[in-house]
């Protein structure tokens, strides 16, 4: 089954900051062997003025769990996650999600 790997990041203390790393961040995700699509979205403000829910979400997209896995298990995975997570400090959901319809 077609699965992806879902991080959901958090409002950041400096979300410039983050916004700045993240095209060196997209750039280590495409690296992922068996990667077939990348979504990246920055969640727009609330037109109220309040807090949103999170500030940005990328979406990696694997032919299968194994081929994610694998993707993750391997130095390019190690690459980017190491990067990724002191980027977000650690403000992040992460999920690996069997893709039932799309």
């Amino acid at each position: 089954m077609p699965t992806k790997i879902e991080l959901i990041v958090d409002n950041q203390d400096d979300n410039d900051a983050l916004d700045a790393q993240w095209p060196g961040l997209l750039q280590l995700a495409r690296a992922l062997p068996g990667l077939e699509r990348l979504e990246s979205g920055k969640v727009w403000p609330k037109e109220d003025g309040s807090p949103t829910p999170a500030h940005r979400s990328l979406l990696l997209y694997f032919p299968g769990y194994d081929a994610a896995s694998a993707a993750v298990a391997g130095p390019e995975g190690g690459a980017f996650f190491q990067a990724f997570f002191p980027a977000v400090h650690g403000k992040v959901t992460a999920l690996f999600t069997d893709i039932e319809e799309g």
